[in-house]
């Protein structure tokens, strides 16, 4: 038998019928899914310090289990002594099993572990069915040892779905269970 992720699983028997009853969906094609999930960190005082990236991309590589690259600036800033090509940040995308593999530790483990955590507010979409989130501490999640960490790092979180609208990417999401603030 092969492995296949809970919230994988989740959608097949339990998101599709219930978004396909909410939104009257004629087809299975048309009810939304998730595609991806690009997690972005941006470190400013990389410019100082080359060695907070390569402890970014080791932290972020742990985190999601894909291998992160350090992202690189494209142009001249005096007022930041930033060069073109120096890195300046990180980021990874996820797709298949490990998309579900992380959203699953994101929504279960690593959010409810945040500071004063009272859910996401639900603000973050763009108006085509994404959502975009930001994470103050990396060190909510469970694989990172606090004790090794140089630097506590903010990542953003942007979930990209197949929706056409705000409307159909929440309701997406708050099917996988995603733990959204009620108003």
């Amino acid at each position: 038998m092969t492995y296949k992720p809970r919230l994988q699983e989740k959608y097949a028997t339990e998101v599709i019928p219930a978004l396909t009853e909410k939104f009257g969906f004629k087809s299975v094609m048309r009810v939304p899914k998730i595609e991806k999930i690009v997690i972005s960190q941006g470190i400013g005082e990389a410019v100082a310090d080359k060695k907070i990236v390569d402890s970014a991309v080791d932290d972020l590589t742990i985190i999601t289990g894909q291998k992160a690259v350090a992202t690189i600036s494209k142009k001249d800033v005096s007022n930041f002594k930033l060069r073109k090509g120096m890195p300046i940040g990180t980021k990874v995308t996820l797709r298949g099993d490990k998309m579900y593999e992380f959203l699953d530790r994101l929504i279960s483990i690593a959010l409810p572990r945040t500071r004063d955590f009272k859910g996401v507010p639900a603000k973050g979409f763009d108006g085509r069915g994404n959502f975009n989130m930001g994470v103050k501490e990396h060190i909510i999640f469970p694989e990172i040892d606090i004790d090794k960490v140089n630097k506590i790092l903010g990542m953003d979180i942007t979930i990209v779905t197949s929706a056409p609208n705000d409307e159909e990417g929440k309701a997406l999401l708050d099917a996988f269970g995603f733990p959204f603030t009620k108003k």
